[in-house]
């Protein structure tokens, strides 16, 4: 009997790496070059959104689209400087956590919120390429976080339903996104908590039966 597929959807930023900083320095000084001074509490308000959403968040629903595209595509290009030049650690957990849910049997994908280029610089960083089977990015869907097509594009590049997926999660964005496509999500966030089926403020505070149970015991 072929067992049932199990599958883990990852979000990227502020989930297996943290590069919050590196994102809030560049899209102040690429703000502050447009003569707008953006807030950390700005910042902090968008993240796990799409530029798209951010910008027009910012500058106002009539803001010129090139405008949008221009400082989304110079904040991408300062962030990808900024991680390469200063390097990406995985969060505390996460290396383990994906190596052994692949040893286990389990499908994994990256879907993010973040630009292709960004999501190949981290993954380069943390090593894990090998041991993830899909990746979807910005590029991918139309509508980013909260809206829930990132996550149906990667549980569909796994030929997995959403019923046999989890996601991870670290921002509220992201948690309504999962819950919107119909699929069971692992809150993690040290700050803000989080409204998923389960929440833990590190990856390492996962039991080791985690994903077994959110999914429904299956144990193989």
């Amino acid at each position: 009997m072929t067992p049932p597929v199990r599958a883990v959807l990852w979000d990227l930023d502020g989930t297996l790496v943290d590069s919050g900083d590196y994102h809030w320095r560049s899209w102040r000084d690429t703000m502050r070059g447009e003569g707008f001074t953006l807030t950390y509490q700005q910042f902090l308000d968008s993240f796990g959104q799409r530029n798209d959403r951010i910008l027009t968040a910012w500058l106002g629903a009539d803001a010129d689209p090139s405008r949008i595209v221009r400082l989304g595509d110079a904040k991408e290009a300062l962030y990808r400087e900024l991680a390469r030049r200063e390097g990406l650690v995985p969060l505390p957990g996460a290396r383990e956590w994906v190596r052994r849910l692949h040893e286990e049997g389990w499908r994994q994908a990256i879907a993010s919120s973040a630009p292709r280029a960004n999501v190949e610089v981290m993954i380069e960083a943390t090593g894990l390429r090998a041991v993830i089977d899909a990746f979807v990015s910005a590029e991918d869907v139309t509508r980013g976080k909260p809206d829930p097509d990132v996550f149906l594009a990667a549980a569909s590049r796994l030929q997995a339903a959403p019923s046999e997926c989890i996601v991870v999660e670290d921002a509220a964005a992201g948690v309504e996104a999962a819950r919107r496509a119909g699929i069971r999500c692992i809150g993690v966030n040290s700050g803000a908590t989080l409204a998923a089926d389960l929440f833990v403020r590190s990856l390492t505070e996962l039991p080791p039966d985690a994903f077994e149970r959110l999914l429904g015991g299956w144990a193989g």
